[in-house]
């Protein structure tokens, strides 16, 4: 039960994430133009409506079909949610993610049907029309059907939503949001349920606070602050490191391993989160568009233009509170679990939380040292589960090595793992990713590691790359 709810966040997060810059697109335009905004612009403006109601849903209906059935998943996607978008006063985002996956699952089983019963030169004839036909029947179906269903769960969420801020209680999605963080699930709560409600709650104010309930990056800084003062070891000296990277990059995944090397700092990161959504909610914060990435950046660019010191200070409280909580667990109730171990049993969750079963085949196996291969590499991708964070990451460190060395003519990149390019010739990606990244490009040479920051295998790869492009 537990890895199918996994499953499915995944997927929804799937459909967003490769969107974000649409998304923030639309924020922009809507915190600068609208009446409210820093330029008001009326013609400008008109931008905004249309934008998040047939723009928006478009993007999200495409990308889950195309995820299903490629490109003419996709397709059938865009031409299915339009009968969600036509059919709604309100932007059908959740429509949009219901109707792209399924038109795509109905094409990919009528492909399947059609297999090696079309005759020779009717091929694009069977394809296109078979494309157009199914596509306008689900697009009238979605209409009639789905519409009326979606608007009422949009209801019945709004009453939810209207419940939490009414009796003040939204600081208790503290409680669910912080642990899932550590079990990787913050992609899909964020941008599978908190983006959909916020985009019309912007609709309906300009702004909204549930864009900043997942991307606080208080509670993190606070406990990796706390590492800073009364941390031991590499877990001490790596931490304000680590402290740049979560708070100005981002990437929150960065201090998952030092919560996993205590657990009890989740009170911290859950009473920090609490304590910034409820000055959030007391001074009125919200943001135009999700901030992907979680970093301090990103929440000032989307930040509604009156909210700036109420930003600020959600973030600062709840670093504060996490740090005041996170010293004395550190400092009397800490372990002597080493970061490594910690890194280890974070990429064991990660696992879990992203549906890969363990496995003592060596496809499974972390690669020690670089690839075992010949021949010249022109090409690198490095793998994540979204292909934007941990993985853009380890790309840039790599990058750096490979201008250090002196080694010219090759190309870095960073991907979804699920979508490596076939002409990638070396993946770098998480141990816990192995399998999926030699399902997506079984020729590519792999290097498994478990972590993207500071990998040992690095250096053995650029010295590897060293001997066989210079050979």
């Amino acid at each position: 039960m537990k890895e199918k709810v996994q499953l499915f966040g995944r997927s929804l997060s799937g459909m967003v994430m490769p969107n974000i810059g649409a998304f923030i697109a639309w924020g922009l335009i809507t915190a600068l133009f609208i009446e409210t905004g820093w330029m008001p612009n009326e013609r400008i403006a008109q931008l905004v409506r249309p934008m998040s109601s047939v723009l928006l849903p478009l993007l999200i209906a495409y990308t889950g079909g195309n995820m299903v059935a490629g490109q003419r998943g996709g397709v059938i996607g865009a031409i299915a949610a339009m009968g969600v978008i036509v059919g709604s006063d309100v932007p059908m985002f959740i429509g949009a993610m219901i109707v792209g996956p399924l038109s795509a699952w109905v094409i990919k089983k009528f492909d399947k049907l059609m297999e090696n019963h079309v005759k020779a030169g009717f091929e694009m004839l069977v394809n296109n029309f078979s494309l157009g036909i199914i596509g306008a029947v689900l697009a009238v179906l979605a209409m009639f059907g789905v519409t009326p269903l979606v608007s009422t769960l949009n209801h019945w969420m709004s009453i939810g939503v209207g419940f939490f801020v009414d009796h003040g209680i939204l600081p208790l999605t503290s409680l669910f949001i912080e642990p899932a963080k550590v079990l990787f699930l913050n992609n899909a709560i964020n941008h599978g349920i908190l983006s959909p409600m916020g985009i019309q709650q912007v609709e309906e104010m300009g702004k909204s606070i549930f864009f900043l309930l997942e991307a606080n990056p208080g509670p993190g800084l606070g406990v990796l602050l706390a590492y800073c003062i009364a941390g031991k070891g590499n877990a001490k000296s790596s931490a304000p490191g680590a402290v740049i990277i979560h708070f100005f990059g981002g990437i929150h995944e960065i201090y998952f391993p030092y919560i996993l090397m205590n657990p009890l700092l989740l009170l911290a990161t859950i009473a920090g989160g609490a304590a910034g959504v409820f000055t959030f909610s007391l001074m009125g914060v919200g943001l135009t568009a999700p901030a992907s990435p979680g970093s301090i950046l990103a929440l000032v660019m989307m930040v509604e233009r009156h909210c700036y010191m109420g930003l600020f200070l959600g973030v600062l409280i709840a670093a504060v509170v996490s740090f005041v909580i996170a010293v004395p667990l550190l400092k009397f109730m800490g372990k002597d679990t080493s970061l490594e171990e910690a890194q280890q049993k974070k990429d064991a969750m990660k696992k879990q939380a992203k549906g890969i079963q363990d496995d003592s085949s060596p496809a499974a196996e972390p690669v020690q040292g670089a690839a075992k291969g010949q021949g010249r590499i022109r090409k690198i991708a490095f793998a994540c589960d979204a292909g934007m964070g941990s993985s853009a990451m380890g790309a840039t460190v790599l990058k750096k090595k490979i201008a250090a060395a002196g080694l010219g003519g090759i190309e870095v990149i960073h991907t979804p793992v699920s979508s490596i390019p076939a002409d990638v010739e070396i993946v770098v990606t998480h141990q816990e990713l192995g399998e999926r990244a030699q399902r997506s490009n079984p020729n590519a040479e792999r290097i498994l590691i478990t972590n993207f920051l500071a990998a040992p295998e690095y250096d053995i790869l650029v010295e590897d790359l060293k001997k066989r492009n210079q050979a």
